[in-house]
């Protein structure tokens, strides 16, 4: 009943699915391009309706009583920004104690553009060992897509390459604050960005 539901949300608003999620146990799912708060709704919605159980990131603060165990419920997980472990280490370690998790991110990480995607999306995939599931939103077909899954290798440049051409034809809610489907670390080695950040959680 829930996939029927957010199917019928995303056709009264003239959105429609296609493809089907991929039989894998632990992924991050990429959705893009985010340049709308409705985006998150919309990816929210579509995950629900490919029958995915999404989890999301979230500040350790939110998680207090009495609504921790709820926000769990519903995917959420708690991240320390400052633990000695990292963020990246901290979902890594998440994925390594699941049975089954799906992450779901908007790698520009803000509604504005960037000259680059955050690269939190890759170097958590990377770290936990679990591919990157891609995932468009195209305004004009009003099509959200979901496409193959890229295993990453740890060469940006040539993995990027890969997830390139599925984001060439998806046209955002607000096009000309779309960033560049390219990440700093292609310029040279996968590690920690400056900005340190990962990306936005498809839920806050």
């Amino acid at each position: 009943m829930g996939r029927r539901l957010a199917d019928w949300a995303l056709r009264t608003r003239g959105w429609r699915l296609a493809g089907r999620a991929p039989d894998l146990r632990k992924y991050v799912i990429v959705f893009g391009p985010h340049t709308c708060n409705w985006d998150l709704l919309l990816a929210m919605l579509a995950a629900r309706g490919y029958g995915i159980r999404l989890s999301w990131l979230g500040k350790a603060s939110i998680f207090r009583w009495p609504v921790a165990g709820f926000l769990r419920h519903i995917g959420g997980i708690p991240v320390h920004r400052d633990h000695h472990e990292g963020l990246v280490g901290q979902v890594a370690t998440a994925f390594a104690a699941a049975d089954s998790m799906v992450l779901g991110l908007t790698p520009e990480g803000t509604r504005s553009r960037t000259p680059y995607w955050k690269s939190g999306f890759y170097r958590i995939a990377l770290a936990a060992g679990v591919p990157i599931v891609l995932a468009s939103m195209d305004r004009r077909s009003r099509l959200i897509t979901i496409g193959p899954a890229v295993v990453p290798t740890g060469d940006a440049r040539r993995d990027m390459d890969w997830i390139r051409p599925f984001y060439a034809g998806a046209e955002g809610i607000h096009p000309e604050k779309a960033s560049p489907v390219r990440l700093r670390e292609e310029e040279g080695p996968v590690g920690e960005p400056p900005d340190r950040g990962t990306g936005g959680s498809v839920a806050h």
